[in-house]
Protein backbone atom coordinates (compact mmCIF):
# COMPACT_ATOMS: atom_id res chain seq x y z
CA UNK A 1 0.00 0.00 0.00
CA UNK A 2 0.98 3.56 -0.86
CA UNK A 3 -1.17 5.94 -0.89
CA UNK A 4 -0.90 10.11 -1.16
CA UNK A 5 -3.68 12.54 -0.06
CA UNK A 6 -2.27 15.91 -1.78
CA UNK A 7 -2.79 19.12 0.01
CA UNK A 8 -6.19 18.46 1.66
CA UNK A 9 -8.02 21.48 3.29
CA UNK A 10 -10.49 19.52 4.71
CA UNK A 11 -11.54 20.39 8.35
CA UNK A 12 -11.57 17.82 10.96
CA UNK A 13 -12.49 17.32 14.69
CA UNK A 14 -9.62 16.41 16.60
CA UNK A 15 -9.64 12.49 17.78
CA UNK A 16 -6.99 9.82 18.75
CA UNK A 17 -6.00 7.27 15.81
CA UNK A 18 -3.52 4.62 15.21
CA UNK A 19 -2.73 2.48 12.24
CA UNK A 20 -0.51 -0.30 11.42
CA UNK A 21 1.24 1.26 8.32
CA UNK A 22 4.06 3.95 8.25
CA UNK A 23 3.01 7.71 7.83
CA UNK A 24 4.76 10.59 6.10
CA UNK A 25 2.54 14.24 7.13
CA UNK A 26 3.63 17.56 5.91
CA UNK A 27 2.51 20.60 7.19
CA UNK A 28 1.40 23.10 4.40
CA UNK A 29 -0.26 25.48 6.38
CA UNK A 30 -2.59 26.57 9.32
CA UNK A 31 -2.79 26.48 12.86
CA UNK A 32 -2.36 23.42 14.03
CA UNK A 33 -0.80 21.55 17.53
CA UNK A 34 -0.34 17.63 16.75
CA UNK A 35 -0.08 15.23 19.76
CA UNK A 36 1.86 12.11 18.89
CA UNK A 37 2.56 9.45 21.59
CA UNK A 38 3.71 11.84 24.56
CA UNK A 39 5.03 14.52 22.31
CA UNK A 40 3.39 18.10 21.59
CA UNK A 41 4.23 19.56 17.95
CA UNK A 42 3.14 22.93 17.13
CA UNK A 43 3.35 23.27 13.12
CA UNK A 44 4.76 25.68 11.41
CA UNK A 45 4.63 25.60 7.45
CA UNK A 46 7.88 23.22 5.89
CA UNK A 47 7.37 20.84 9.10
CA UNK A 48 7.40 17.15 8.09
CA UNK A 49 6.38 14.70 10.15
CA UNK A 50 7.66 11.10 10.30
CA UNK A 51 5.30 8.54 12.27
CA UNK A 52 6.23 4.82 12.88
CA UNK A 53 2.93 2.06 12.91
CA UNK A 54 0.73 2.56 15.89
CA UNK A 55 1.29 5.63 17.56
CA UNK A 56 -1.62 7.20 18.59
CA UNK A 57 -1.49 10.97 17.14
CA UNK A 58 -4.22 13.41 16.64
CA UNK A 59 -3.92 16.74 15.31
CA UNK A 60 -6.10 20.01 16.58
CA UNK A 61 -6.07 22.69 13.94
CA UNK A 62 -7.51 26.24 14.56
CA UNK A 63 -10.93 26.13 12.30
CA UNK A 64 -10.57 29.73 11.55
CA UNK A 65 -7.90 29.60 9.61
CA UNK A 66 -7.37 27.29 6.43
CA UNK A 67 -5.60 24.06 7.44
CA UNK A 68 -3.64 22.40 4.30
CA UNK A 69 -1.77 19.00 4.81
CA UNK A 70 -0.23 16.39 2.52
CA UNK A 71 -0.11 12.37 3.90
CA UNK A 72 1.23 9.97 2.72
CA UNK A 73 0.51 6.06 4.09
CA UNK A 74 2.71 3.38 3.22
CA UNK A 75 3.73 -0.70 3.96
CA UNK A 76 7.33 -0.46 4.55
CA UNK A 77 7.67 -3.64 2.57
CA UNK A 78 6.34 -2.16 -0.55
CA UNK A 79 10.30 -1.17 -0.31
CA UNK A 80 12.01 -4.21 -0.23
CA UNK A 81 13.27 -3.67 -3.76
CA UNK A 82 14.46 -0.17 -3.47
CA UNK A 83 16.41 -1.46 -0.32
CA UNK A 84 18.42 -4.41 -2.28
CA UNK A 85 19.36 -2.21 -5.04
CA UNK A 86 23.64 -2.13 -5.51
CA UNK A 87 24.42 0.98 -3.05
CA UNK A 88 21.43 1.23 -1.56
CA UNK A 89 20.66 2.53 2.24
CA UNK A 90 18.34 1.61 4.41
CA UNK A 91 15.49 4.52 3.86
CA UNK A 92 13.45 3.20 6.64
CA UNK A 93 16.24 3.96 9.68
CA UNK A 94 14.39 7.27 10.35
CA UNK A 95 11.29 5.66 11.04
CA UNK A 96 12.78 2.73 12.74
CA UNK A 97 14.96 4.22 14.91
CA UNK A 98 13.28 7.97 15.77
CA UNK A 99 9.63 6.01 15.09
CA UNK A 100 7.84 9.68 15.58
CA UNK A 101 9.89 12.10 14.64
CA UNK A 102 9.29 16.05 13.24
CA UNK A 103 11.88 17.80 10.63
CA UNK A 104 11.27 21.69 10.43
CA UNK A 105 12.32 22.28 6.45
CA UNK A 106 12.84 25.50 5.39
CA UNK A 107 14.30 26.98 2.22
CA UNK A 108 15.07 25.30 -0.70
CA UNK A 109 14.86 22.02 1.54
CA UNK A 110 10.72 23.04 1.64
CA UNK A 111 10.62 23.87 -1.59
CA UNK A 112 12.03 20.76 -2.60
CA UNK A 113 9.71 18.76 -0.87
CA UNK A 114 6.79 20.46 -2.02
CA UNK A 115 8.29 19.52 -5.64
CA UNK A 116 8.80 15.75 -4.95
CA UNK A 117 4.73 16.32 -3.21
CA UNK A 118 3.54 17.78 -6.06
CA UNK A 119 5.05 15.77 -8.74
CA UNK A 120 3.73 12.37 -7.02
CA UNK A 121 0.72 13.80 -7.19
CA UNK A 122 0.97 14.60 -10.76
CA UNK A 123 2.08 10.93 -11.59
CA UNK A 124 -0.87 9.18 -8.91
CA UNK A 125 -3.37 10.58 -11.08
CA UNK A 126 -2.07 9.28 -14.49
CA UNK A 127 -3.25 5.89 -13.53
CA UNK A 128 -1.05 4.33 -15.85
CA UNK A 129 1.79 1.60 -15.16
CA UNK A 130 5.05 4.35 -16.04
CA UNK A 131 3.07 6.98 -13.77
CA UNK A 132 2.74 4.26 -11.10
CA UNK A 133 6.27 3.44 -11.19
CA UNK A 134 7.42 7.16 -11.38
CA UNK A 135 4.94 7.50 -8.30
CA UNK A 136 6.81 5.19 -6.38
CA UNK A 137 10.57 6.57 -7.25
CA UNK A 138 9.35 9.93 -6.14
CA UNK A 139 8.36 8.48 -2.80
CA UNK A 140 11.86 6.82 -2.93
CA UNK A 141 13.97 9.96 -3.34
CA UNK A 142 11.74 11.64 -0.86
CA UNK A 143 12.76 9.29 1.79
CA UNK A 144 16.30 9.41 0.79
CA UNK A 145 15.42 13.35 1.36
CA UNK A 146 14.48 12.63 5.00
CA UNK A 147 16.80 10.35 5.40
CA UNK A 148 19.59 12.50 4.62
CA UNK A 149 17.99 15.80 6.82
CA UNK A 150 18.17 12.80 9.62
CA UNK A 151 21.65 11.33 9.14
CA UNK A 152 23.05 13.95 11.50
CA UNK A 153 23.94 12.43 14.79
CA UNK A 154 20.53 10.74 15.67
CA UNK A 155 18.55 14.39 17.56
CA UNK A 156 18.48 14.48 21.01
CA UNK A 157 14.69 13.87 21.29
CA UNK A 158 14.66 14.88 25.16
CA UNK A 159 16.07 18.79 23.86
CA UNK A 160 12.15 19.35 23.09
CA UNK A 161 11.59 23.08 22.60
CA UNK A 162 8.08 24.64 23.01
CA UNK A 163 6.84 27.41 21.91
CA UNK A 164 4.76 28.22 24.97
CA UNK A 165 4.48 27.64 28.45
CA UNK A 166 0.95 26.21 27.79
CA UNK A 167 2.28 23.75 25.18
CA UNK A 168 5.79 22.76 27.88
CA UNK A 169 2.89 22.25 30.71
CA UNK A 170 0.80 20.28 28.75
CA UNK A 171 3.67 17.86 27.60
CA UNK A 172 4.23 17.60 31.62
CA UNK A 173 0.55 16.69 32.00
CA UNK A 174 1.23 14.03 29.11
CA UNK A 175 3.96 12.77 30.68
CA UNK A 176 2.24 12.11 33.85
CA UNK A 177 -0.55 10.03 31.55
CA UNK A 178 2.39 8.37 29.86
CA UNK A 179 3.63 6.92 33.32
CA UNK A 180 0.29 6.27 34.91
CA UNK A 181 -2.34 5.46 31.74
CA UNK A 182 -2.63 1.54 33.59
CA UNK A 183 -3.47 3.18 37.12
CA UNK A 184 -6.02 4.23 39.11
CA UNK A 185 -5.74 7.99 37.40
CA UNK A 186 -7.96 10.59 38.85
CA UNK A 187 -7.82 14.46 38.94
CA UNK A 188 -6.88 14.86 42.27
CA UNK A 189 -3.70 12.84 42.10
CA UNK A 190 -2.74 14.78 39.01
CA UNK A 191 -3.20 18.25 40.75
CA UNK A 192 -1.17 16.68 43.51
CA UNK A 193 1.39 15.59 41.56
CA UNK A 194 1.77 18.60 38.84
CA UNK A 195 1.18 21.30 41.41
CA UNK A 196 -1.94 22.88 39.17
CA UNK A 197 -5.48 22.91 40.20
CA UNK A 198 -8.29 20.36 38.48
CA UNK A 199 -9.88 23.13 36.69
CA UNK A 200 -6.77 24.77 35.39
CA UNK A 201 -5.46 21.46 34.35
CA UNK A 202 -8.43 20.37 32.34
CA UNK A 203 -9.11 24.02 30.53
CA UNK A 204 -5.19 24.05 29.28
CA UNK A 205 -5.37 20.59 28.12
CA UNK A 206 -8.11 20.82 25.82
CA UNK A 207 -7.11 23.88 24.70
CA UNK A 208 -3.85 22.65 23.31
CA UNK A 209 -4.97 18.94 22.13
CA UNK A 210 -8.10 19.64 21.11
CA UNK A 211 -9.88 16.49 23.88
CA UNK A 212 -10.04 16.13 27.62
CA UNK A 213 -7.41 14.42 30.02
CA UNK A 214 -10.07 11.59 30.11
CA UNK A 215 -10.38 11.08 26.52
CA UNK A 216 -6.50 10.91 25.77
CA UNK A 217 -6.41 8.01 28.50
CA UNK A 218 -9.50 5.78 27.66
CA UNK A 219 -7.88 6.21 23.98
CA UNK A 220 -4.36 5.53 24.99
CA UNK A 221 -5.75 2.39 26.95
CA UNK A 222 -7.76 1.36 24.50
CA UNK A 223 -5.38 1.56 21.77
CA UNK A 224 -2.63 -0.31 24.16
CA UNK A 225 -5.31 -3.22 24.62
CA UNK A 226 -5.52 -3.75 20.43
CA UNK A 227 -1.91 -3.90 20.53
CA UNK A 228 -2.27 -6.77 23.29
CA UNK A 229 -4.98 -8.89 21.68
CA UNK A 230 -2.95 -8.43 18.32
CA UNK A 231 0.58 -9.42 19.99
CA UNK A 232 -0.62 -11.45 22.73
CA UNK A 233 -3.62 -13.51 21.06
CA UNK A 234 -3.49 -15.74 24.21
CA UNK A 235 -4.90 -13.42 26.47
CA UNK A 236 -8.65 -13.17 27.30
CA UNK A 237 -10.94 -10.07 27.62
CA UNK A 238 -10.93 -9.79 31.05
CA UNK A 239 -7.14 -10.32 31.67
CA UNK A 240 -6.65 -6.97 29.00
CA UNK A 241 -9.07 -5.24 31.22
CA UNK A 242 -7.62 -5.58 34.42
CA UNK A 243 -3.87 -4.90 33.02
CA UNK A 244 -5.07 -1.87 31.73
CA UNK A 245 -6.28 -0.06 35.11
CA UNK A 246 -10.10 -0.81 33.97
CA UNK A 247 -11.63 -2.36 37.63
CA UNK A 248 -15.48 -3.33 35.81
CA UNK A 249 -15.38 -5.31 32.68
CA UNK A 250 -18.49 -4.10 31.65
CA UNK A 251 -17.13 -0.20 31.49
CA UNK A 252 -14.18 -1.59 29.01
CA UNK A 253 -16.30 -3.21 27.19
CA UNK A 254 -18.42 0.04 26.47
CA UNK A 255 -15.65 1.78 25.93
CA UNK A 256 -13.66 -0.46 23.76
CA UNK A 257 -16.99 -0.42 21.59
CA UNK A 258 -17.16 3.31 21.49
CA UNK A 259 -13.28 3.87 20.34
CA UNK A 260 -13.22 0.75 18.30
CA UNK A 261 -16.22 0.30 16.97
CA UNK A 262 -16.76 -2.99 17.85
CA UNK A 263 -16.62 -5.43 21.33
CA UNK A 264 -13.70 -6.19 22.75
CA UNK A 265 -14.27 -9.79 21.73
CA UNK A 266 -14.82 -9.41 18.50
CA UNK A 267 -11.78 -7.06 17.51
CA UNK A 268 -9.72 -10.28 19.72
CA UNK A 269 -11.48 -12.90 17.33
CA UNK A 270 -10.80 -11.02 14.18
CA UNK A 271 -7.59 -10.47 14.54
CA UNK A 272 -6.94 -14.19 16.01
CA UNK A 273 -8.54 -15.12 12.17
CA UNK A 274 -6.01 -12.75 10.54
CA UNK A 275 -3.33 -14.25 12.19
Amino acid sequence: MLDLLYWSDQPIEPFFHSHMHYEVYYFHGGKCNYLIGDQIYELAPGDLIIMYGMTLHCAKADPSVEYIRSIIHFEPTLLQPYLELPHARNILQPFQQLNNYRLRLRGEDKAEVERILAKMDEYQKRGDAVGDNRFRLAFVDLLYMILDHCEQPLLNRNRQEYSSEKEATVQRIISVLEENYTEDLNMELLEERLHLSKSYLSKLFKEVTGVTIFHYIYTRRINEAKILFLMQPELSVTEVCFRLGFKHLAHFSRLFKQYAGMPPEQFRKREQVQV
